[in-house]
């Protein structure tokens, strides 16, 4: 249920983009409804960031959280010292600009954030960590985490899901209330490596790193679920903890 109250936090989200064709013949920004209602409805105002890089500081002016989306693009092999080793990555360099900018700017803030899928991932690597470029390829052994290569649409078909397990003395467990979570699945690449204060707080069963969380700041973490989607509890929990975080961050 949406909550009223006169105040609410606003929390910036980040778009994905596209440079032609469908929607319109010039460069378009896209982003699922859902990214924006489910802050709503836990208490929030979102608004959409554009990807303009030399506007970081004033929109880090104006909003008290930011959640860096996922989508249909992924973080250069460059940005962790490798790369590429497979034809799968697909590069937005504008995008990825720009969410480094901002981020980059909400931790030294220490403004609440959260890292969806690609936003997690880049979340892991601005923090000096790295990742897996293609699972497939990398993971031996690893279950579907993708039913298909555009990661962004299913073309129709059920998505993957499998369960997690969360480490009990994470903040993400604390949140969540739970150490076992099913979560849902639509991702090539993945976390490989952290680098200290970033702590790994839940993996999947094929090893697959699937939630980070900085141990240095009041609330930054990383999931490679979509919790906007709220179909856990768990997911519910998250999104209501992470809006608080944002309102005691515009209450310091």
């Amino acid at each position: 249920m949406t909550q009223h109250k006169l105040f609410r936090p606003i929390i910036g989200v980040t778009l994905d983009s596209e440079e032609g064709g469908g929607f319109s013949d010039s460069p378009w920004y896209a982003i699922r409804q859902n990214y924006l209602s489910c802050l709503e409805e836990a208490g929030a105002v979102p608004i959409a960031l554009p990807h303009l890089a030399e506007l970081a500081e004033n929109y880090l002016n104006m909003i008290d959280g930011l959640v860096v989306t996922g989508g249909a693009f992924d973080v250069p092999p460059a940005m962790f010292g490798e790369e590429a080793r497979t034809d799968t990555i697909r590069l937005k360099p504008a995008r990825t600009k720009f969410e480094a900018a901002v981020l980059r700017g909400a931790l030294e803030r220490d403004m609440p954030v959260l890292g969806i899928c690609g936003g997690h991932q880049l979340l892991a690597v601005i923090a000096g960590g790295t990742l897996v470029q293609h699972i497939p390829d990398e993971v031996l052994g690893a279950m579907e985490h993708s039913v298909s290569k555009d990661t962004e649409n299913a073309d129709g078909k059920e998505r993957a899901g499998h369960s997690i397990a969360i480490e009990q003395d994470s903040l993400l467990a604390k949140l969540v209330g739970t150490t076992a979570q099913h979560v849902n699945s639509s991702h090539h690449q993945s976390v490989r490596t952290v680098k200290a204060p970033m702590r790994v707080t839940a993996t999947a069963e094929d090893g697959v790193i699937e939630a980070i969380e900085h141990t240095g700041k009041s609330f930054a973490i990383g999931v490679q679920w979509h919790p906007e989607y709220k179909q856990m509890e768990g997911d519910v929990h998250l999104l209501t903890a992470f809006c608080a975080a944002a309102e005691a961050y515009h209450n310091r």
